[in-house]
Formats: structure tokens, C-alpha cells, sequence
């Protein structure tokens, strides 16, 4: 039979090794390593597509339009003429179509936090004559001409049609393309994402 001294070692010894199993289990098992993965939603290709058709930019638009109509008269022995002077202002919109933007136009860095678009070229939407300030300075039908029914809406329509033109050289599309930009930059920057490029083509 051992010692006394020897048992009560066992003890203590047993003891001690009881408790560090209670403690080991109370605390539980280690925390595993945590990975946490986001995967893209397409909540930046509906915040898009919510725009539908951006229409970034208005101009403003005047111009005069003379338009003559010249006749043969007396069996084609002279000439009679129908003329009008027009004073068109229109409002020319342009602006970027978002609603059909396809799922790969839109590519998501998760890691980073940066969000590339490619988009639509900007173009014209509508040139509208502005009826409040669209009169009929003059119209001059002389003696022997016919007065034609149809000078007034087609000096109407080359109105609109020109008015776009200048619109145009204005450079009405590159400022449309610079307020998508814009708008578009501040609507995903909203979203969570720090980094933005947006392409048009």
C-alpha cells in the first residue's frame, strides 16, 4: 500500500486534472476562422435601369426660318412667290436610354468596392417648338401667287430640324454624357460603392 504522502499527491494530482477537463469544457471549442464572402446583387443594375431614360440635358433654342415657295405663273412666264419668316424656339433634350442596359454592362468588384457601367452613347430625345414663342414674324404672297397652305408647317418642321443641328454643334451630347456621368457616379456611390467608372459605347 503506498504512503499516505503519495495518496494525498494522487489527489491533489487528480483533482487538478478534473478541473482543467470542467474548464476546457465550459469554455467550449475554439472559434473557427471566419471568411466572409458578398456575393453582387443586382441592386446597382435596378437602381440603373430605374432611371429608365435619363434625359440629362435641356437646351434652349432660337432661330429664324425664312421659307419661300416660288411658282411659275402666266403659262410659265414669270414667277410669283409665297414666303414666310418664321421666329422658332425649341427645347432640344438629350440624355442616355438606361432601361435596356444588359446584366454584364454593369461589373461589380466586391473586394475593392468599385463598380465599372458601360452605358448607351447620349442622344437626341426630342426637339419640340416651344408654341409660346413660335410666331409668324411675316408672310409675303405676291399678286399672282397661290398662297400655300403647307409654308407655314414645314417652315415648322425645318425648324425642328435645324434646331437639333445646332443643338448638336453646341455640343448638347457631351454635356448629356457628362451629367449621366454625374448622376450616375453620385446614385452608386449611394449604394455602398466608393469606386465608379462609367463608360458609354
Amino acid at each position: 500500500m503506498p504512503p499516505p504522502w503519495q495518496l494525498v499527491s494522487l489527489g491533489l494530482l487528480g483533482g487538478a486534472v478534473l478541473v482543467g477537463i470542467f474548464v476546457w469544457l465550459s469554455q467550449g471549442e475554439p472559434a473557427p476562422d471566419l471568411t466572409t464572402t458578398t456575393r453582387p446583387t443586382p441592386s446597382v443594375i435596378l437602381a440603373v435601369r430605374d432611371l429608365s431614360r435619363l434625359e440629362a440635358t435641356e437646351m434652349h433654342m432660337e432661330r429664324v426660318i425664312q421659307m419661300t415657295d416660288t411658282q411659275r405663273v402666266l403659262f410659265g412666264m414669270t414667277e410669283a412667290t409665297d414666303t414666310i419668316l418664321l421666329v422658332a424656339a425649341a427645347d432640344v433634350i438629350a440624355g442616355v436610354d438606361l432601361a435596356g442596359i444588359a446584366d454584364d454592362a454593369v461589373v461589380i468588384d466586391e473586394v475593392n468596392g468599385a463598380v465599372t457601367v458601360t452605358v448607351p452613347h447620349a442622344s437626341i430625345f426630342s426637339s419640340r417648338l416651344d408654341s409660346t414663342r413660335t410666331f409668324v414674324h411675316a408672310r409675303d404672297t405676291e399678286l399672282l401667287a397661290e398662297r400655300s397652305t403647307s409654308l407655314e408647317s414645314r417652315a415648322r418642321a425645318e425648324a425642328e430640324r435645324t434646331l437639333s443641328a445646332a443643338a448638336l454643334q453646341a455640343g448638347i451630347l457631351e454635356r448629356a454624357e457628362t451629367s449621366t456621368r454625374h448622376t450616375l457616379t453620385s446614385l452608386i456611390n449611394a449604394l455602398g460603392y466608393e469606386q465608379v467608372t462609367i463608360r458609354f459605347e
